[in-house]
């Protein structure tokens, strides 16, 4: 019984075994997938699969799942003012941070020089590998292109196609139509609640099967290209891996302690993602996952639901690290002159076009296809020298990705005021725990039935 005027202390949930935690069982997958793609290549080869049919269930999920939280998080919040504060204080911040992320990219690969003294004759190169990148390279989407774009031909084909941006934009007006019509919509938004209630209890048990996944998807990796090919190129391998580093150091740990939390704790807290991010090289394996965890953070519905999907378009910080070691890289092994005047043409043109990159592993790739094209300096054929570590660079770029996603979504959830600081402090302090499901039920922070 608890005293008159003092809240009753909340129960505390047992400790997990560590076996049973999520970023165990992921991390033990990609050790056993490295094992096996060393010593059994041809097994591990057929293992690609279990990956491939793990990204496929999540991508099944991603366009309700936008729509769902989109919807729930403008139509209920009511407020056009506040939805249009949101979108620019977010497009700002990227624009901000991606642009700090090309310039640290080509000062690193400036300093180091790992492309420097190999020498590639571009005529002696067998380009039949990149034929596919080089013909798509050479069409140059432009500004109007791309805008134009954004809009689907239909409502159903933003959904069929995947494209996240097509999605946000159907999915930001209709949560409009419905905040305009006022408490008519009220049954509408209740059958979103419960279709988005529904789609997480699918990803609580796709989860399940996570470390297979990666298990797999490393596997493969291994088999397919060993270890022969990343020793080949580590120079490059260790530069880019240095240079995110010091993005998560230099750029996002301030931008973290400016804003009242810890990066190391957030990292911590979506590990489990994080380590599935490596093995999978896909952002959109933990797009569900990181909602759920953010608005466990104290972060405002809303803002989650219209900040993260715009980030997987907009705020691709280890990508443009990507691009600019990448391009000023191959230009230094097919000896391929840049002054600092180009290549402040070519951050130019990576500002455009890596909004354009998606957060399936592989996109980065033709993306840079694209840059190199219309930059007209670097040989687009010399993209070939990354095919046999673009894997292990994208591992690379996508955790960064997911980092920098999940700092920019607290941190305009704080410059907008909607961040629960109490939920924040004690979930990075306690770390990530699931809910317990009632009677098979999945609930999510923020829903009737879960609080913060």
């Amino acid at each position: 019984m608890s005293l008159p005027g003092k809240a009753a202390a909340p129960k505390t949930r047992a400790r997990q075994p560590f076996y049973r935690d999520l970023s165990f069982q992921v991390l033990a997958g990609m050790v056993l997938g490295i094992a096996t793609g060393y010593f059994f290549p041809k097994l591990g080869i057929n293992l690609q699969p279990l990956g491939d049919a793990f990204i496929r269930v999540i991508q099944m999920l991603i366009g309700p799942i936008i729509f769902c939280t989109v919807c729930s998080g403008i139509a209920g919040v009511n407020d056009f003012k506040k939805v249009g504060r949101v979108a620019i204080k977010a497009l700002v911040y990227f624009e901000v941070v991606t642009s700090l992320a090309l310039v640290l990219g080509l000062v690193v690969i400036n300093v180091l020089k790992p492309g420097v003294g190999m020498n590639v004759d571009m005529h002696s190169m067998h380009s039949a590998a990149v034929d596919a990148y080089v013909a798509k390279a050479h069409h140059v989407v432009t500004t109007s292109e791309f805008l134009l774009n954004v809009i689907p031909r239909t409502a159903i084909s933003a959904f069929a196609g995947g494209d996240v941006l097509q999605v946000l934009f159907f999915s930001v007006l209709f949560a409009f139509g419905l905040a305009a019509i006022g408490e008519r919509a009220r049954p509408a938004l209740n059958l979103i609640d419960a279709v988005s209630g529904s789609l997480f209890w699918i990803i609580g048990l796709t989860m399940k099967i996570a470390p297979l996944a990666a298990f797999g998807a490393i596997a493969f990796t291994v088999s397919k290209f060993g270890f022969g090919t990343l020793l080949s190129l580590g120079k490059l391998l260790l530069e880019f891996y240095l240079t995110c580093a010091l993005f998560l150091a230099l750029i996002l740990w301030p931008i973290a302690s400016v804003n009242g939390f810890s990066l190391p704790r957030l990292m911590r807290y979506i590990g489990a993602e994080l380590l599935l991010v490596i093995g999978t090289s896909s952002s959109e394996t933990v797009f569900p996952q990181l909602i759920d965890k953010l608005e466990r953070l104290g972060c405002d519905k809303s803002v989650v639901g219209l900040v993260l999907p715009t980030a997987y378009s907009f705020n691709h910080d280890g990508t443009c690290l990507y691009f600019a070691a990448a391009a000023v890289f191959l230009a230094q092994a097919t000896n391929t002159p840049m002054n600092w005047h180009q290549q402040l043409v070519l951050l130019a043109v990576l500002l455009l076009t890596s909004k354009g990159a998606a957060g399936v592993s592989g996109a980065a790739i033709a993306v840079l296809a694209a840059t190199l094209a219309a930059s007209n300096t670097i040989p687009v054929e010399s993209i070939a020298l990354l095919l046999g570590i673009h894997k292990a660079l994208s591992s690379g770029f996508v955790f960064t990705n997911i980092v920098g996603n999940s700092v920019a979504t607290i941190v305009v959830a704080n410059w907008e005021k909607a961040l629960d600081r109490v939920a924040l402090r004690n979930e990075l302090k306690t770390g990530y725990k699931p809910a317990d499901p009632p009677h098979g039920r999945l609930e999510r922070p923020g829903s009737s039935a879960a609080t913060h």
